[in-house]
């Protein structure tokens, strides 16, 4: 029995505001619905898709931050941060990175646990250096509203009035190296971290 005839014998026929049996009954399978509108949709796609002289002119807009070396893998103890300022010299490029001694979120090393971050609150641009706490492996609270952030999980708000994770700086390691290599999230105060 095919899906149409098993709708007629399960269900009973549809009337009509006046009355007439059978209007509104469903005249698709279920099947044929789906490969109708599969079609219809294949069909959008491609009109959609379709190259254009104008979709060539348009350019991508690639970022491309500075590699730069912000410490030794084995210089760093746990729980001691180091300062540097990434992806420039500008306003609210102050960052820190730091060995947490557990495993964290976009972490580098042997044990997944040196991460890099913007040393300034999302909030309202609050400073966060000194704030880092080994124990809780958090930085903050902020002292303007108390934001505070878990670097074991890629800077994500623990608690206060921020609504962004803090950005978090992109590490490689090169032997003993350690390099910065680009921001994940925007550095609060800038509309590209590109133009400090």
């Amino acid at each position: 029995m095919s899906d149409t005839q098993n709708m007629s014998v399960n269900q009973p026929p549809r009337q009509d505001g006046n009355g007439k049996k059978g209007a509104g009954k469903c005249m698709l399978s279920r099947r044929e619905f789906l490969l109708t509108s599969g079609t219809a949709v294949a069909t959008v796609m491609v009109v959609m898709n379709a190259g254009t002289a104008d979709a060539e002119e348009v350019p991508g807009l690639v970022a491309t931050y500075p590699r730069k070396l912000i410490a030794k893998l084995s210089e760093l103890k746990v729980d001691e941060p180091i300062d540097f300022t990434y992806p420039d010299d500008g306003a609210y490029s102050d960052s820190i990175v730091v060995k947490l001694g557990t495993r964290a979120g976009g972490g580098i090393g042997p044990q997944t646990d040196v991460v890099a971050f913007n040393n300034t609150c999302t909030h309202q641009g609050g400073p966060l250096s000194g704030t880092y706490k080994g124990d809780t492996k958090s930085l903050g609270a902020c002292p303007l509203h108390l934001s505070t952030y878990d670097l074991t999980r890629h800077g994500i708000l623990i608690s206060g009035q921020a609504y962004q994770s803090l950005p978090q700086v992109l590490l490689e390691l090169d032997g003993d190296d350690i390099y910065a290599v680009g921001v994940f999230g925007l550095i609060f105060g800038r509309y590209d971290n590109l133009q400090g």
